[in-house]
């Protein structure tokens, strides 16, 4: 059984951050990663990387072009989307492998006692043990239990269409949420006829009406067709069949590929959490304190496996939480960190950060709100992309800003300026009177903010 000073469980964002950070103190780090194609984790093989390496690639993608043009342009597209995804992943490999405090196991880690890892690799089987264990699992797509789906080769979920060297004439997206929304602007980018099939009888709920009708409008207007209340019935030879979930009739739609959109889930399989003393909620998410300790003090968990918002800048920001506390004052924590943006990458992307106006209605606050259309703004006319809409929740009472949502270009670079506003306490009135340099999509908030 080989000794570490700390055990970490997946190569992610926060899990390789913190591993380079504990080395440098000279402790002795063992990271395990099941594949040798996730070195660097989710974000840099299967995520944020290769989707917007894509997303941009599909915005430059010719529009008054033939077919087979299209489609040798998408796998160009392709091509160069695995050869930056491939440059990160050995750049992130050797970041950790050529430390001399840490050793990169390649395979399967699961506990067998509270302290003890044991890793499956190719060629052996290993244990190994540290006082202070780090799961950074991130998450994996969950697969709904519809007829036809499983081994079926033109079912795709986030991960594996990326990997789809033929640009698909027709296809068919189950599931209209952020990462449906985000392939299928893409796709019609490319030139695919999508569709996007959403079992529910509105689109992006989390949202404002106001913005999810917006983007759906310009969405439409990019050729994608979206199918309301469409319970997906089975997937069988090219065709897909669901039922109207309100007439209770069937349709049927033929596909070159299917994309399952139907969100994710923490990927806690095979780590034998319970031999650990790690509990786990009814979500299957780990359940952490507000220093990420798990129902074991000595084991802790970081990024998606423990659930909330699954992005990278989180998974970042739970190393910063497990630094602090270790080394520091302990100051920081999960609860202080709200609020916190995101940004969907469709085209033009939509930017959110805080409330949306009907939570703060039903938060009971008294609230003003302005609106501000993206073809009001100087800068979106230079850059010719003048569809989208801005608005701002303020409370009031106080001045502060509870919310914020743009929907247009460049949003996912404006709507950092608000969260800095917000966390830092300052009144709307900061950013009405802000001096922006000029054209610049920030200066909009000039005018979103002057009400």
């Amino acid at each position: 059984m080989k000794q570490y000073d700390a055990i970490i469980i997946g190569f992610g964002k926060g899990g390789k951050t913190l591993a380079a950070e504990l080395a440098k103190r000279n402790e002795k780090v063992a990271v395990i990663e099941r594949s040798d194609e996730m070195y660097g984790g989710t974000c840099i093989n299967i995520g944020c990387i290769p989707t917007k390496t894509l997303v941009h690639q599909a915005k430059l993608a010719p529009v008054k072009a033939s077919w087979e043009e299209k489609k040798a342009y998408y796998a160009q597209a392709i091509a160069e989307k695995e050869e930056v995804t491939s440059f990160l992943r050995q750049k992130n490999y050797h970041n950790l492998a050529d430390n001399p405090h840490i050793t990169v196991y390649t395979g399967i880690g699961s506990f067998v006692s509270t302290d003890v890892v044991e890793v499956v690799m190719h060629d052996e089987i290993l244990q190994l043990q540290a006082p202070r264990i780090y799961i950074n699992t991130g998450a994996e797509t969950i697969i709904p239990p519809i007829d036809g789906v499983k081994d079926n080769p033109l079912v795709y979920t986030s991960t594996s269409i990326m990997e789809l060297k033929d640009l698909p004439e027709k296809l068919i997206i189950v599931g209209g949420g952020y990462i449906g929304l985000e392939f299928a602007s893409m796709f019609a980018s490319f030139g695919s006829q999508v569709v996007v099939l959403e079992g529910n009888s509105e689109l992006i709920s989390r949202e404002d009406r106001d913005i999810a009708s917006a983007v759906k409008e310009t969405l439409e207007k990019k050729g994608i067709v979206f199918c309301l209340n469409a319970k997906v019935q089975s997937i069988r030879e090219g065709k897909v069949v669901y039922r109207d979930a309100v007439s209770s009739e069937l349709h049927s739609l033929e596909a070159d590929a299917v994309l399952l959109a139907t969100g994710r889930k923490p990927n806690t399989a095979g780590l034998n959490l319970q031999v650990a003393g790690v509990k786990v909620n009814e979500r299957g998410a780990i359940i952490v304190d507000g220093h990420l300790r798990t129902t074991n003090p000595n084991i802790r968990a970081i990024g998606d496996v423990k659930g909330g918002l699954q992005f990278t800048y989180i998974s970042l920001d739970d190393y910063r939480i497990i630094r602090e506390d270790l080394f520091g004052n302990g100051g920081r924590n999960l609860n202080d960190r709200e609020p916190v943006s995101y940004s969907v990458f469709i085209d033009p992307p939509l930017s959110r950060i805080g409330l949306s106006e009907e939570e703060a209605v039903r938060k009971g606050l008294n609230i003003k709100v302005n609106k501000l259309p993206v073809a009001a703004i100087p800068r979106a006319r230079t850059l010719g992309n003048t569809v989208g809409l801005f608005k701002v929740v303020v409370d009031v009472d106080t001045d502060q800003i509870v919310g914020c949502t743009l929907f247009g270009p460049e949003s996912g670079e404006v709507i950092n300026s608000v969260a800095m506003a917000m966390k830092t306490d300052q009144p709307y009135t900061f950013l009405r009177d802000f001096v922006f340099t000029h054209p610049s999509m920030s200066e909009a908030l000039n005018d979103l903010m002057n009400f």
